[in-house]
């Protein structure tokens, strides 16, 4: 199909109406109310369920419910909204249905902002919910990008009965680009084996959450940590730019990436050695692929719309391969091409053994300056 000019939040969620989904639950909240006006005029005049549930805590357990009829169901949400899902997401997980979550993040904590953000990847990567359990969260840096994964999100869910996350933020959520949107696909005419149809004559199905036995409890756990491994081993994604010969590589995913990308051009025309990389599946997070590309630096710079959350998984994986420093900004403000260029430039006229001495308050020294603080 030809590429159209298309805002993220409608492109995301009409990819997901391309990609079959029969049932969408939710309640607004900005950036991403778009999402759920545009899925409240497509929906039903597809003949599809939509429901504008009277919270988020409502529409998480309607997309429960619905998940457990084998349907594709998906429900979107931002930062504050998607905390007050999480005790359903967590039951939706140890019940082990299907379904989308799309997250377009905000300023926070707290109530915070309407401002676009990364505050989310701690909570989103690292469970949120209560349990042992993990979600698939993929980041895309695009509106084509963002489509294709949320496309790629009913097929991951289905595939290995998980939560899959598209985690974007305000930015992706608002901008407009040219992008292509897949063609329609037809709606799932056979339903898994485990699927609740009501259908009479047959063995009873039961889906449920709830193991009052410790030792079944462990097993129902133990199955979904054997099915993790195999999601680690087959949907890992990421992206490499400028890395065959980068001596400094910057590490960013979404928005902050591709910002970063922007400021390792200019590096680039000025000589300096850098590239970047990518994770697009935060969660399997591309452990591997980053370790082999810490080995080959002299140092990274992880650059982020947060405080430093992924910066912590990064270090984790590196295991000291090289040095890794750190630049973020907070609280729904975007860094500029030219403060991420800085920082490439500080990092070029340093040694290893100069980056190893750096600390969080370093760059919140330097963060200070920028905003005029100091």
């Amino acid at each position: 199909m030809a590429k159209e000019l298309l805002k993220g939040n409608v492109a995301m969620a009409e990819a997901a109406v391309r990609a079959g989904c029969e049932a969408y639950f939710g309640y607004p909240i900005t950036p991403q109310t778009e999402l759920l006006e545009h899925m409240a005029a497509r929906m039903p005049e597809l003949g599809r369920a939509f429901v504008q549930a009277e919270s988020e805590v409502a529409a998480i357990n309607m997309v429960y419910g619905a998940a457990c009829t084998g349907k594709r169901v998906m429900t979107t949400s931002s930062s504050p909204g998607v905390s007050l899902m999480m005790e359903g997401i967590s039951y939706i997980a140890g019940t082990e249905v299907p379904m989308v979550l799309i997250d377009v993040m905000r300023g926070g904590p707290g109530l915070g902002n309407i401002a676009p953000a990364q505050g989310d990847y701690t909570q989103m990567v690292h469970g949120g919910g209560h349990g042992d359990y993990k979600t698939i969260v993929l980041a895309p840096a695009s509106v084509q990008e963002a489509i294709d994964l949320t496309a790629l999100a009913f097929d991951l869910a289905d595939k290995y009965r998980a939560i899959v996350v598209v985690l974007a933020d305000g930015s992706l959520g608002q901008m407009m680009e040219p992008a292509e949107l897949p063609e329609m696909q037809p709606l799932k005419k056979q339903l898994p084996d485990w699927a609740i149809t009501g259908e009479p004559g047959r063995d009873r199905r039961l889906l449920t959450s709830i193991y009052l036995q410790p030792e079944d409890e462990e097993t129902t756990n133990i199955r979904l940590q054997r099915r993790w491994m195999e999601i680690e081993a087959n949907e890992v994604r990421y992206q490499e730019y400028f890395l065959d010969d980068a001596e400094i590589v910057l590490v960013g995913f979404g928005t902050a990436g591709r910002v970063a990308l922007s400021a390792i051009r200019h590096a680039r025309a000025e000589g300096i050695k850098v590239g970047l990389f990518r994770p697009v599946s935060l969660s399997p997070f591309p452990a591997e692929a980053l370790r082999l590309v810490a080995r080959k630096a002299k140092a990274m710079l992880v650059v982020e719309m947060n405080a430093g959350q992924m910066l912590n998984d990064v270090r984790l994986v590196t295991q000291g391969a090289c040095p890794v420093d750190f630049y973020g900004r907070m609280g729904g403000v975007v860094p500029l091409p030219d403060e991420i260029l800085s920082e490439i430039m500080r990092l070029a006229r340093f040694t290893p053994h100069d980056l190893n001495g750096h600390t969080r308050a370093a760059w919140l020294d330097r963060l200070e300056v920028v905003r005029g603080a100091k």
